[in-house]
């Protein structure tokens, strides 16, 4: 007998897409709503459930009904992730094995979602779904004024899309910001992770409730740059202080202590490239980095209590499945040399 193991992000998309695309239209009214909420580039332990010291409780009150994976795959990088989420395919399949940034010529490293492949929305919208997209697309080559919009969010399935079409950004004044087909500017005391909420919950209020909804809420907090509102980071002063060596171990213990973890779990070792905590030379500035990458990710999560609200007063939390994952762990392009990334732009002028 052959057996096939399959990637963890197919499985799921797959086994969705297959069974409301399958199910009869008797039961299409009781046909759950889905809602996918992916961060960019959040570590393992970085949420309370998982052991964090940052305060998440809207998700760790959902992960105490819901399920928690102890074993889940991601791709290592957004765009590879980005498509095999979208399209229950490995990434090569899909036409994104690496970044959009250059195509290499070859099928699996195209730049560009390919057309052999169909994605949740374009599944899903056929057996009677409405698609809706809220956040970082970042699974397309072109992004230019005048260029194609054919790998675009809704030339790939969905009904409504707002959000940006590259890599990261300026929360405050994010690059390629679109509606629907059409750049748009940020206006008024604009804020990124608020306004993909913002959209998100306007989707669902108006919504059609005589189908389901199928929402993709993709936020590029807690990739860097480091942006958060003052009044969030101050939230954080100081609880960093101890440094990363024993914040480590405290997260490991939380995890054991929450079953996520055997208690034989061992610490594995710092980083070879990471100083240990008594040797690092600006102290205060690295805690200001972790203080706004908590800020960051608290941010996200009150995002995702303000949709659960809205769930709840619409009548349609009961009859929802909702996931919570991120695309990847934390990139190490964060500043090198003071430059945000490989553009070789001052991460100040952000």
């Amino acid at each position: 007998m052959t057996t096939r193991t399959h990637h963890p992000i197919e499985s799921v998309v797959v086994s969705l897409a297959a069974i409301f695309m399958t199910a009869n239209s008797t039961y299409a009214d009781n046909r759950p709503n889905i809602i996918i909420v992916m961060v960019d580039d959040m570590g393992y332990s970085d949420l309370g459930c998982y052991g964090s010291e940052i305060d998440t409780p809207h998700i760790d009150a959902m992960a105490s009904r819901g399920l928690r994976f102890s074993q889940f795959y991601n791709c290592g990088r957004c765009c590879p992730t980005r498509a095999s989420l979208l399209t229950g395919l490995y990434p090569h399949r899909a036409g994104l094995g690496f970044m959009t940034a250059r195509d290499y010529g070859q099928p699996g490293y195209r730049a560009d979602l390919n057309r052999s492949c169909i994605t949740i929305a374009e599944a899903l919208r056929p057996a009677g779904y409405a698609t809706y997209m809220s956040g970082k697309w970042h699974v397309c080559k072109d992004f230019a004024v005048n260029g194609s919009k054919h790998n675009w969010p809704l030339q790939r399935g969905f009904d409504k899309f707002f959000g940006t079409l590259i890599a990261a950004g300026s929360q405050w004044d994010p690059l390629t910001l679109v509606k629907g087909n059409r750049f748009i500017e940020p206006v008024d005391d604009f804020f990124y992770t608020e306004a993909i909420t913002d959209k998100a919950i306007e989707f669902v209020n108006q919504h059609d409730e005589q189908k389901p909804f199928f929402l993709y809420v993709a936020h590029t907090a807690p990739h860097w740059p480091l942006h958060a509102r003052d009044e969030m980071v101050e939230k954080y002063r100081g609880r960093f202080a101890d440094g990363w060596d024993r914040l480590r171990k405290q997260r490991l213990d939380r995890l054991v202590d929450q079953g996520m973890m055997p208690p034989s779990t061992q610490l594995s070792p710092r980083d070879k490239n990471v100083r240990a905590w008594r040797d690092v030379s600006d102290a205060k500035w690295e805690q200001s980095r972790m203080e706004a990458y908590a800020a960051m990710i608290n941010h996200v999560d009150d995002g995702v209590g303000a949709l659960v609200e809205t769930l709840k007063k619409n009548g349609q939390f009961h009859n929802t499945l909702i996931f919570f994952l991120s695309d990847n762990g934390g990139d190490s392009l964060e500043h090198p040399n003071g430059r945000i990334g490989s553009t070789d732009r001052p991460w100040a002028y952000m």
